[in-house]
């Protein structure tokens, strides 16, 4: 087992990605969307992607401190795909003002997420389960996105 202490970098880390959201806020093309009445309110995404990202970072440090291993090199390669998609979604939907595109990726980060899920599960169970809120959301966000490129076409 690794220490304890590394627990700290590993619930930093995910939050690079939320970096990207206040590079890319959302701005006036944004207001300007029309919007589905199911859309939570803008002030939920701060609070809900917070718990998301200690989550992701918990469930890593759950892999990493596993030790060297293949299957927790595996599993935290995973990890760090979905990470860069999702840090990838906010500059093309908010930067590129691009629904369509943002559903191409968020789509596929819904994926990376599942294949990192089954790789933690090997390792680790509880590391699989923690990141289910994560996949909940990103399929909740998905069916957003898609929404909003539906009725914004």
């Amino acid at each position: 087992m690794r220490p304890t202490w590394h627990l700290i970098p590993w619930l930093l880390v995910p939050f690079a990605a939320a970096a990207t959201g206040a590079m890319w806020p959302p701005d006036a093309w944004f207001a300007a969307l029309e919007k589905p009445s199911w859309q939570p309110p803008n002030w939920l995404f701060g609070p809900v992607w917070t718990t998301l990202y200690l989550l992701m970072g918990f469930a890593a440090w759950r892999i990493w401190r596993r030790g060297p291993v293949p299957a927790v090199s595996v599993a935290l390669r995973w990890w760090w795909a979905q990470l860069a998609l999702n840090a990838l979604w906010t500059p093309v939907f908010f930067g590129l003002h691009a629904p369509g595109p943002a559903l191409v990726v968020i789509l596929t980060l819904a994926v990376l997420i599942v294949l990192t899920m089954r790789a933690f599960f090997r390792v680790d169970r509880l590391a699989a389960a923690l990141l289910l809120p994560y996949l909940a959301w990103v399929g909740f966000a998905s069916v957003l996105n898609a929404t909003l490129w539906l009725m914004n076409r």
